[in-house]
């Protein structure tokens, strides 16, 4: 358990901020400039930690508990996650309703820290998010049934565990699993804000969904925030590797494996948001809606 719990800390600490990096550079490359660094997330969060905070004194300590459980939030669901062969530190019956939950504490926190402002630009924003956070939810409660069904477990650990044996991929549910693998993918590019849903990169009213919730904080809270959101991707990611790769290797290559997996992930985002523009926000539910039966109709060919 000491040796699973440490290789979790390392990933989630050690690699979660290089991703965000991986994607900036890939759409600089797309785009002919050579960008910035890939390591650039990791010299923002060293700035950000050193600097000092402007809080408004309208704001209640909601203000400030919002990025502090938005940071802790993805450290305790990741350790229900199995990250590749490394099996997660904890692990009991249910705890998939857990991992859901814990992130939606962290929605919620980062909601009322928006609301807490009173700033009319940040209520919509929150509005925004809690809308297509509902939308959301389905597809990944049906996701984790398609693989109840398909392990015949109910926790993470023996869930994923089945599926990365490898043969399963082969198996008549191969197909099923492809189909969540799809659904999972743009859950990823909707929950870690990523374009076509939303872009972390603009201040433009009119498609401004996350962005506009964080516009306060400042110093070390905006860099909890960026750490947090930078953890939250890697797990959203570790959810699509475990089902797409198999890892029976020796433990070294199978976490090489995973390394690249999740590299090669957050490539494919940089090039999905190169050549593809944001949609429109009336477009979203009908998307996350269609995830959702898309899902559904993996369940069903499983049932059938």
């Amino acid at each position: 358990m000491m040796e699973s719990l440490a290789i979790h800390l390392l990933l989630l600490f050690g690699l979660s901020p290089l991703l965000s990096g991986i994607i900036a550079k890939t759409k600089a490359l797309i785009a002919g400039r050579q960008g910035p660094p890939v390591t650039q997330l990791y010299l923002d969060l060293w700035k950000l930690f050193r600097k000092d905070m402007v809080i408004s004194r309208t704001t209640t300590w909601i203000f400030r508990a919002g990025p502090v459980v938005g940071f802790t939030v993805p450290v305790l669901a990741a350790m229900l996650v199995p990250f590749g062969a490394t099996a997660a530190p904890l692990s009991f019956p249910g705890d998939p309703i857990l991992f859901i939950y814990l992130l939606a504490v962290a929605r919620f926190f980062t909601i009322l820290a928006a609301l807490d402002t009173g700033s009319s630009f940040e209520h919509m924003g929150a509005a925004r998010e809690a809308t297509f956070s509902v939308l959301v939810e389905p597809t990944v409660f049906v996701a984790f049934i398609v693989l109840i069904r398909v392990s015949g477990a109910f926790s993470l650990n023996n869930m994923f565990g089945a599926v990365t044996t490898g043969w399963l991929l082969f198996s008549p549910a191969g197909f099923s699993l492809a189909i969540i693998a799809c659904c999972l993918f743009i859950v990823l590019l909707v929950e870690n804000c990523r374009i076509p849903f939303d872009d972390p990169n603009t201040h433009l009213e009119l498609t401004m969904i996350h962005e506009v919730m964080i516009l306060d904080h400042s110093g070390s809270d905006y860099g909890l925030i960026l750490y947090g959101a930078a953890m939250k991707l890697l797990l959203s990611g570790t959810l699509i590797l475990n089902l797409l790769l198999p890892f029976q290797g020796p433990l070294i290559l199978d976490m090489l494996i995973f390394c690249g997996g999740i590299a090669a992930l957050a490539v494919l985002v940089g090039l999905v948001e190169s050549a593809m523009a944001r949609l429109r926000l009336l477009r979203l539910p009908q998307l996350l809606i269609g995830t959702t039966l898309l899902s559904f109709f993996a369940l069903i060919l499983l049932l059938r």
